[in-house]
């Protein structure tokens, strides 16, 4: 029995690492955005900066989707990615309730809440991927032309989905909080 308890936190507390990496490094390289446009220059530090944030917050995405396919079944994408009519109709469920003013009470990443992680999931992966073929094959110093340009393009749209993905998901963190569901302080290896 305690074998198993011990298997079960430690695949929680890879969860937590990866979460935590998301966090740290997502933030940062979306706060450190507006650095990169020095990459037209010869001195690009802000560029650098940029950049190095965002491929490093990539291996913890990449490391995220591997756990979606391949970790427990709470945290793999088949399980909870609303596709199906059943898991539709528990996001409307959800979102009624949110309505009456009470919060949906559901296993993680069901209903509402699983929409969410794959709004942030599809978000950071469309910033994920376009950051990192500019990270490969943007040569600074140099203003982007072609296809690298409308690469550069797409990053620069998708820079709004991080906030309003941050603004959901703070949000839900600040209600169940509010609500006496301190389990964000897992997030930050706090007891609850």
């Amino acid at each position: 029995m305690n074998a198993n308890k011990s298997g079960v936190n430690e695949l929680e507390d890879i969860s937590r690492v990866i979460h935590l990496g998301l966090t740290v490094f997502g933030i940062s390289a979306w706060a450190t955005g507006f650095l990169a446009e020095d990459y037209k220059h010869v001195e690009h530090l802000g560029f650098s900066i940029h950049s190095w944030l965002g491929i490093s917050f990539a291996f913890f995405l990449l490391l995220r989707i591997g756990y979606g396919f391949w970790g427990p079944d709470d945290y793999q994408f088949a399980k909870w990615v609303p596709y199906t009519m059943d898991r539709l109709r528990a996001v409307l469920e959800d979102l009624w309730t949110l309505i009456k003013f009470k919060l949906p009470e559901r296993p993680m990443h069901v209903g509402l809440s699983g929409l969410v992680q794959t709004f942030g999931l599809a978000a950071f992966a469309w910033m994920a991927v376009t950051g990192s073929l500019m990270f490969f094959y943007l040569t600074p110093g140099h203003h982007t032309r072609g296809l690298l340009h409308f690469i550069k393009e797409m990053h620069e749209a998708g820079v709004w989905l991080i906030p309003i993905y941050l603004g959901i998901h703070m949000g839900a963190v600040l209600l169940h909080a509010l609500a006496g569901d301190h389990r964000w302080r897992r997030t930050f290896f706090l007891k609850e």
